[in-house]
């Protein structure tokens, strides 16, 4: 390996590792290359290395920095051949970010927030697309903490979503909510779906047992709008995105945070997430859907 890629490797390291947090100055190339006993247009070549990869920032007549997201552009530069895993949830906004990265990203048997969860918790998948509503109203994070407390986990922000009932055009029973499915049938996600948990948790507010409102249990968002147009259930508890092709209309309830979790030793593999989430041809072909907020997209938070 060459001289400067061994000295990019070792910082990279330290970043990965932590030891180097983000807007850490690294120090100056002459004063560097006599601390690992180089020339200066070595460690010149190693920082312009680690700029074009985002582990660090370097400006004109500044030191250079660690970026702010240099950890997860350095296990990156380390892991470069690693594909990321994905199992969870279902999505048509997904459907689209997955094809738009093609073998970067690998989807695994697990659907479901839950299940998702415990395929990432079993090294099964490196992260899991979820949208679990906490009893407080919080999304996501109790249950990432939960579940993924020794993984040091993280969650990637795709977008917000919007949530609500599915209905035949011109919404024959005056559906405006959860309440009134009672005695209807409804197409229902499967158990451990975050849309499914949503729905009880809307139904028992009401003082309504879950069990008691009946009708298919489908493994996609798609599949739940097709029961509704198909006659086959009078309403479902889904998404806006797609329903106008249907000749089926939608009563907003909610929106709900869409995120990955992952732990810290998936970061790097979620970079091209993170790169294809800011591309604005993508971001508008995902707002074109309807029933998606992208402002906050490609944002990542530490809940350990």
């Amino acid at each position: 390996m060459s001289r400067y890629r061994q000295i990019a490797d070792d910082l990279a390291r330290r970043v990965r590792a932590g030891d180097l947090a983000a807007g850490t100055e690294l120090p100056g190339v002459r004063e560097h290359a006599r601390a690992v006993g180089t020339t200066s247009s070595t460690v010149v070549r190693a920082y312009r290395f680690l700029a074009d990869g985002g582990v660090i920032t370097v400006s004109d007549r500044r030191r250079a920095r660690i970026a702010e997201q240099g950890m997860i552009a350095a296990t990156r530069l380390l892991e470069p051949e690693r594909v990321f895993r994905l199992a969870g949830s279902d999505d048509p906004a997904l459907g689209i970010l997955l094809e738009h990265l093609g073998a970067l990203v690998e989807t695994v048997g697990a659907r479901g927030s839950f299940a998702g969860l415990r395929a990432v918790e079993r090294g099964e998948a490196d992260g899991a697309v979820i949208h679990l509503r906490h009893r407080d109203g919080v999304y996501n994070e109790s249950f990432v903490r939960a579940v993924l407390h020794q993984d040091e986990p993280y969650l990637l922000h795709l977008w917000r979503r919007e949530q609500g009932l599915i209905v035949p055009a011109g919404n024959p029973r005056g559906l405006t909510r959860a309440a009134q499915l009672e005695g209807l049938r409804v197409a229902r996600r499967e158990t451990g779906a975050g849309t499914q948990v949503v729905l009880d948790q809307m139904l028992l507010a009401d003082a309504i047992e879950p069990e008691t409102v009946a009708g298919p249990e489908l493994p996609s968002h798609m599949e739940v709008a097709f029961a509704v147009a198909l006659g086959i259930a009078d309403a479902a508890l889904g998404l806006r995105a797609g329903l106008t092709d249907l000749g089926l209309e939608f009563v907003p309830l909610l929106w709900e945070p869409y995120e990955i979790a992952l732990g810290r030793h998936a970061l790097g593999a979620a970079r091209p997430l993170l790169s294809a989430l800011r591309d604005p041809a993508l971001r508008n072909a995902l707002a074109d859907l309807g029933g998606y907020d992208l402002s906050h997209s490609a944002t990542i938070r530490s809940v350990g």
